[in-house]
């Protein structure tokens, strides 16, 4: 994939805001289980039989019952992201209806749930070019976002011979009672906001052959340009120069030399300012501490946290949020060569603290240090980095909940924000008693500490050290999140994730509301 690609192919469909039925390929409609039934569905609901949500007026009646008998007729629930694909009565200008299960009532109250199932059906509409859906009636936006980003795929390198005969659809027509200035604006902010995902997950799917340090900084800053964004690239001879000792202190094992990127939106004036860090390894092998080859390959998805901080900046722009934000990304190849830091080395990060390097391959905190200390020098009112950090992350939360650790307010909030939109990250303390392991023989600190215990908060602790006290920080750990080495489920595909773009920009419009 070249930069072109990357930056000029569609992400996912045309979305249309819509009153009545045109001649599209498949009707999606929503069941609910019968324990009870929400307003704005068809008549008729008997006991112990799903009801259908469908908005009031978008079918007549006669068409809603026949739907309503046929979804009895072949015993389908409702039970969430069950699906049951059904001929079309004749009085609808479609040849096929798709149902997809909501679950009980009360899961339409929930954002996600509803975004999970749109997702789930999203997943089953290839090979239909233009599809139509009533489902905008329980919740416009998490509809929108889930049946975008369920229908994402990434065949960028795939010949002819493999590449799916069947694709996403072209058009999506969201059907509502009323085509308002505000359902329009919201729809625009949902497709933004979900293109902009698949904007990260693109970045992370690109595999490290195609895009190493160099190639990545050019791709961010065509996206960045086209958005508005100002942008500054430091190569590895002005990193070399100006001390960043963490970035070319892991890069030069590679023969792909590291960069740092900078990408700034500029709100108001009098408006508060926001620095985003991101972890940018386009591939991880550990270094002369080298990793076990198994799963070595996922590895390729450790610049989640850059591709979802360059996204997010892309984002803000986009939507014209009234906040500064720069993006502060340091980009490297993790690799072993006679020219690679050794285990016991010492380097001097950006700022004058000196590391022992015990791990080169907890090279993350390295080249994020030197990130955070020049995002400080901005004197932004927060900072929030974000990287695929430790697999200690895993350990203690799994592969779909980020941990986020940092200034205690500050964490909280973004723990509440997160749970919102679906993202989940989960608040983690930051124990004293852990900073005297990071203490070293012969610098100002180690890179790890000598025991294995609490390994994601000893690495944010770690990371503290450069944060500067005047700031608000807060740092995500996405090591599970931001790559599903499973099946797809949910909005949520095989690869790269997008988290936590959609935490991220849920955090710029807070700040931006409320300071």
């Amino acid at each position: 994939m070249n930069i072109s690609q990357t930056v000029d192919r569609a992400r996912g469909p045309e979305f249309d805001l819509s009153t009545t039925f045109g001649r599209d390929d498949v009707l999606v409609i929503g069941l609910v289980q019968a324990d009870s039934a929400p307003s704005g569905t068809s008549d008729g609901a008997v006991s112990n039989e799903p009801t259908l949500v469908i908005g009031d007026g978008i079918l007549d009646d006669a068409a809603a019952s026949a739907i309503s008998d046929a979804v009895t007729a072949v015993r389908a629930n409702g039970s969430h992201g069950e699906i049951t694909r059904l001929p079309a009565p004749e009085s609808v200008p479609v040849p096929i209806v798709i149902a997809v299960g909501l679950g009980r009532a009360d899961d339409l109250d929930d954002a996600d749930k509803l975004r999970q199932a749109a997702g789930i059906v999203a997943r089953e509409l290839d090979g239909f070019d233009s599809v139509v859906t009533t489902l905008a009636a329980t919740d416009l936006s998490a509809i929108a976002e889930g049946l975008f980003l369920g229908s994402y795929r990434f065949t960028a390198f795939r010949s002819d011979k493999t590449a799916p005969t069947k694709t996403p659809p072209k058009r999506v027509t969201l059907l509502v009672e009323q085509k308002s200035k505000e359902a329009k604006a919201e729809l625009t902010h949902a497709i933004t906001v979900a293109d902009s995902v698949a904007i990260a997950r693109d970045f992370v799917n690109t595999p490290p052959s195609h895009l190493f340090p160099e190639a990545f900084a050019d791709a961010a800053a065509e996206l960045a340009r086209q958005s508005g964004l100002s942008v500054e690239i430091l190569d590895d001879t002005t990193l070399e120069r100006e001390g960043y000792g963490g970035i070319v202190g892991v890069g030069k094992g590679s023969s792909r030399l590291p960069r740092l990127v900078r990408l700034t939106h500029g709100g108001k004036k009098d408006t508060k300012s926001v620095g985003l860090v991101g972890k940018g390894i386009t591939f991880d092998t550990g270094g002369i501490s080298i990793k076990p080859a198994a799963g070595m390959e996922n590895m390729t998805s450790d610049m989640g946290g850059a591709a979802a901080v360059i996204a997010t900046t892309i984002l803000a722009a986009r939507l014209d949020l009234n906040v500064n934000v720069t993006a502060t990304v340091p980009m490297a190849e993790n690799m072993p060569s006679a020219t690679a830091q050794r285990p016991g080395d010492v380097l001097t990060q950006f700022g004058g603290i000196t590391v022992e390097v015990l791990n080169t391959d907890a090279e993350g905190r390295l080249i994020l240090a030197d990130a955070i200390v020049r995002a400080g020098q901005d004197n932004p009112d927060y900072i929030i980095d974000t990287a695929t950090l430790t697999g200690a992350q895993m350990v203690a939360l799994g592969t779909r909940t980020p941990g986020v650790m940092g200034t205690d307010d500050f964490r909280d909030r973004i723990a509440r924000l997160s749970a919102e939109v679906g993202e989940n990250a989960w608040a983690m303390p930051l124990p004293e008693e852990l900073r005297d392991d990071l203490k070293s023989r012969v610098a100002d600190l180690a890179n790890v500490t000598n025991h294995r215990w609490g390994g994601m908060l000893s690495a944010a602790i770690f990371l503290r050290e450069f944060v500067p006290e005047s700031v608000q920080w807060a740092h995500v750990d996405i090591a599970g999140p931001a790559f599903n080495t499973g099946g797809p489920w949910g909005y949520t595909p095989k690869g790269g994730t997008g988290v936590p773009v959609r935490t991220l920009i849920r955090v710029l419009e807070d700040i931006a509301a409320n300071g």
